[in-house]
């Protein structure tokens, strides 16, 4: 029988203390190491062997600046660029291990440490290491091996995003999920906890917007009894509801500067404390966190910290808009119908040919949430009317004519008023089959009002001049 080979793991420390400590915590965790007080003797190692993994300190004599450090990881980064490092800094110098991210360093940790989450990060980051070796899979090879059931889609670039999705579940990484709103990204973290060692533990979402400064401690981490005038029991916040589970932190954006150092805290020192308590607590939970603003650009302008970005985002998931994956409407428009109608218990229902052609050509600004509205209201629409095998084209134009009558912000969704105008005498040309007369008359307009804006929105249409 071959016996499994330990990870070789190189540590760069110049203090013994240090080095002793680190490497009788990794061989009693079943690690092989390595040991090296300065950058050449560590560079010679690593051309000497095959390192997993290198630990490595930011100073490695009298100074304190980290140059050293940061120098060495350059170096590392180019010649070994597949074999990640973590560093080893104090908290007040977080600011620099940043720096080393930027650089390629795959995390970092701040000393003194404690040894099972040390541990932990170690595990994980040799995991994310394997997995980015992977090749990429086709959506065919992910539903064999995952449950990626409610992601639905077979554009390239989606699965390219499920794949990596399907490299991270199984770790402990946390994941920061960009996209605009309504293109699943709370789909997404659903099932990051569903394919996760942690599927059966619970998960807990959270909307940071819905959030206020003033009850971010206690809302996070709870309160016991007398904390303030309303605490009548114990109570526990969000992060020990997710032990063992997944904490899903949804507009992390949205999430105040005096408490992004609190949530910082956290995710460096795994505890917490509930207000009032007199102790800690251990925090385990797996962090996805989801965004649709910029946060690199929140960060340049000094609304986000970010120390936290580069703890939150060790994994990115960006997913595509909806007008970015075209070729998906079809079978999310299937998919939505389907779950609809049984929703509603209603008989079975199709779409025509022309009915996908017109989904196919509308913006969706609103992306996937719009398109699941739009499907829902023509179909409760075109129900009304009687028993419906089909819905075309006709159906999805009049029920946006109807929206648009009776809630005039359905059909903007942060489109321009000639945008929207065009779209709707588009409809409606569509809807009469070009019999100007009837557009007229649907619209509101004189039929030589509706001249003046088919030449404006340059629509080609051959007038029934009575």
């Amino acid at each position: 029988m071959q016996l499994a080979v330990r990870p070789l793991v190189l540590i760069v420390e110049d203090d013994p203390a240090v080095q002793i400590s680190l490497a009788l915590l990794l061989k009693q965790a079943g690690y092989a190491t390595l040991l090296a007080d300065h950058a050449d003797m560590a560079l010679a190692l690593l051309a000497e062997h095959q390192i997993q993994l290198v630990v490595q300190d930011m100073n490695f004599s009298q100074q304190t600046s980290g140059e050293e450090g940061l120098a060495l990881l350059i170096k590392i980064k180019q010649q070994w660029p597949a074999v990640p490092v973590l560093l080893m800094t104090a908290w007040g110098s977080i600011a620099l291990a940043v720096r080393g991210m930027k650089l390629g360093a795959a995390d970092f940790f701040t000393k003194p440490w404690d040894n099972q989450q040390l541990l932990e990060l170690i595990q994980t980051t040799l995991e994310l290491a394997k997995t980015v070796a992977l090749p990429l899979s086709s959506r065919a090879q992910l539903d064999s091996q995952f449950d990626f059931g409610a992601l639905i889609g077979e554009h390239p670039e989606f699965v390219r995003q499920l794949a990596t999705i399907a490299r991270v579940a199984r770790t402990k990484a946390p994941v920061l999920i960009y996209g605009e709103s309504g293109t699943g990204k709370e789909l997404v973290a659903d099932a990051i906890h569903r394919n996760s060692p942690r599927q059966l533990k619970p998960l807990v979402k959270v909307n940071m917007g819905a959030v206020t400064s003033s009850l971010f401690e206690s809302e996070m981490f709870g309160h016991v009894r007398g904390a303030f005038t309303d605490a009548k029991v114990n109570r526990a916040g969000h992060i020990a509801s997710a032990s063992q589970g997944t904490l899903f932190l949804d507009e992390i954006g949205e999430l105040q500067k005096t408490d992004q150092v609190k949530l910082l805290r956290v995710l460096q020192d795994q505890r917490y404390q509930p207000v009032g308590a007199s102790q800690s607590e251990q925090a385990d939970f797996r962090l996805v966190s989801a965004t649709n603003q910029d946060l690199n650009q929140l960060v340049s302008s000094g609304l986000f910290r970010e120390d936290l970005l580069y703890r939150l985002n060790l994994i990115c998931i960006r997913l595509p808009p909806l007008r970015e994956r075209r070729s998906d409407i079809p079978l999310l428009a299937k998919a939505l119908l389907q779950q609809l109608v049984r929703d509603y218990q209603l008989s079975e229902v199709q779409l025509s040919p022309n009915a996908i052609d017109w989904l196919y050509a509308q913006p969706w600004p609103g992306n996937i949430r719009q398109l699941k509205q739009t499907l829902e209201r023509t179909l409760l629409l075109a129900s009304a009317e009687g028993d419906k095998q089909q819905l075309d084209q006709q159906d999805f134009v009049h029920a946006t004519l109807d929206a648009a009558a009776t809630d005039p912000e359905a059909p903007l969704h942060g489109r321009t008023l000639d945008e929207v105008e065009k779209q709707l005498i588009e409809q409606a040309l569509l809807q009469f089959q070009g019999n100007l007369s009837r557009v007229a008359k649907q619209l509101g307009l004189s039929r030589t009002a509706l001249y003046r804006r088919l030449e404006k929105h340059r629509l080609n249409v051959q007038r029934d001049e009575p």
